[in-house]
């Protein structure tokens, strides 16, 4: 049971940074850049991971897995832009300069 409740916490927080990420005007993802209703499903997909987290491992150590895995997440969408397609997301990034 803790195992699935742990993987549905990670994939959670995953897509929460995403759609937050999605949200973000230094978004450099051309498909995903300007969506409405994204910052409010990064938000609810935000405090889904952190209940699952936190039934996980207990508060203490759910709220420092979920804030890692947010932050190595969000830390890590525009370096995921480059590899998948390197000459959209520095034209993407020449336009908003």
């Amino acid at each position: 049971m803790t195992a699935w409740l742990t993987l549905l916490a990670c994939v959670a927080t995953l897509l929460s940074a995403a759609l937050l990420y999605a949200a973000s005007s230094h978004c450099v993802w051309h498909a995903w850049r300007r969506r409405r209703g994204v910052l409010g499903g990064g938000f609810a997909l935000a405090v889904l991971a952190l209940v699952g987290w936190i039934a996980a491992l207990g508060p203490g150590a759910g709220l420092c897995a979920m804030l890692v895995g947010w932050m190595l997440a969000l830390v890590m969408q525009p370096y995921f832009a480059l590899l998948a397609d390197r000459h959209a997301a520095e034209a993407t990034a020449r336009e908003d300069d």
